[in-house]
C-alpha cells in the first residue's frame, strides 16, 4: 500500500503527519547528539555535531518555509522542538552552561 492514491493525492489512511515527521527529524538530531541508546546493545550513540547541527538546520529551513502554512499546533510543536534542539546543541558544542545532572532531550 502506498502513501498516495493515483494522481497524487494523500491517501487520508496514511499515518504520516506533519508532526510525525518533525519528531522523525528530531529524533534523528537526538540520535547524533548521543542521546538515544543503540538498540542493540543499549550503549550511548556517539555524538556528531555536525550531523545534529544538520539536523536543526533542515528543521530551521521547514519552519522557514512553512511559516503561516500551519496550524497552531504544528507552530508550537515546530517551535519547541527547535527550541530545545538548540538549547541541546549548546550544551554539547559547550556553548552553554547547562549542568551535569541535567536531563537530555528525549524524543519519542
Amino acid at each position: 500500500m502506498t502513501d498516495t492514491m493515483q494522481g497524487g493525492t494523500p491517501n487520508p489512511d496514511s499515518n504520516i503527519s506533519f508532526a510525525a515527521f518533525v519528531i522523525s527529524l528530531a529524533h534523528t538530531a537526538a540520535i547524533h547528539f548521543g542521546d538515544v541508546p543503540d538498540p542493540a546493545t543499549g550503549t550511548p550513540g556517539q555524538v556528531n555535531i555536525a550531523a545534529a547541527q544538520q539536523m536543526i538546520d533542515i528543521l530551521a529551513l521547514l519552519e522557514q518555509k512553512t511559516r503561516g502554512n500551519l496550524s497552531a499546533e504544528e507552530r508550537q510543536l515546530l517551535d519547541q522542538i527547535l527550541y530545545e534542539l538548540r538549547l541541546r546543541y549548546l550544551d554539547v558544542s559547550g556553548g552553554g552552561a547547562a549542568k551535569p545532572d541535567e536531563p537530555r532531550i528525549i524524543i519519542p
